[in-house]
């Protein structure tokens, strides 16, 4: 398997400013999504370089009425010392992703389960998925669920982005997204309903990708202190890497 590196996962947003320490990514279209507006730096900042950056990003923020401030920091390397520190004092949330990768052909075989049915979305059946994951989504208030749907409809009219819907025993149970390029398929948004869990869901979703795409390296990126994580190593996906992030959501 080549090297998967960070660089090779999707993401949603433009660069609007870009120096040599940092690359500040904005969506417009997706102001409340965190990981659609952020800084993403080149290398590890220093105290004064992570404030002069917080800075920046608060004002562009607040000037487009964005209540957060988002970083990751780079691939492979754990923030310390008084960076650390500081964040602490300030009220960030810290945490880390993990990248796997797997080729297809390694994923291990799924038990058939009649009750379960993977289909690609259809115009006819946009709708369910929509209502699905608005259910999810408003747990992160109205706003957010709102704009999430309308990102749905933007891609399911993108071409390189397949979306999946599962049923159990006829009712949607699961969804998730593949951001197709030249060599890779991503698996994203990956949600199994809470009603529907602990019935090998999961598994067949990604089964349906694999099957889809069988010369291709299928990435994903996960929690580092989830238990999904555990899930995808006894699938044999392949360990290549972490990265710190942090992000700060303001009152006012």
């Amino acid at each position: 398997m080549k090297q998967i590196t960070f660089e090779h996962i999707n993401k949603l947003g433009i660069i609007v400013a870009e120096n040599d320490r940092y690359r500040h990514y904005h969506y417009p279209k997706m102001l409340t999504r965190y990981d659609s507006n952020f800084i993403e730096f080149k290398s590890l900042p220093s105290l004064t370089e992570f404030k002069d950056a917080e800075a920046y990003l608060r004002e562009y923020h607040l000037k487009n009425g964005q209540k957060h401030v988002k970083f990751y920091f780079p691939a492979n390397i754990k923030p310390a010392g008084e960076l650390v520190g500081y964040l602490t004092d300030m009220g960030y949330e810290v945490g880390f992703l993990e990248l796997y990768a797997i080729q297809p052909k390694h994923f291990p075989e799924v038990t058939d389960n009649t009750n379960i049915d993977i289909q690609v979305v259809t115009d006819k059946s946009l709708e369910v998925l929509l209502t699905l994951q608005y259910k999810h989504d408003v747990n992160y208030g109205g706003e957010f669920a709102g704009q999430k749907a309308d990102l749905i409809k933007r891609q399911f009219e993108d071409q390189n982005i397949q979306q999946l819907l599962a049923f159990y025993k006829g009712s949607p149970a699961g969804y998730v997204d593949v951001i197709i390029s030249n060599e890779t398929a991503e698996i994203d948004n990956l949600t199994v309903d809470e009603r529907y869990q602990n019935k090998g869901i999961g598994s067949r979703l990604q089964k349906y990708v694999m099957e889809s795409f069988p010369e291709k390296t299928v990435i994903l990126v996960a929690d580092g202190e989830d238990t999904p994580r555990e899930m995808y190593k006894k699938q044999n996906y392949q360990y290549h890497g972490f990265r710190y992030e942090t992000q700060k959501v303001y009152e006012d």
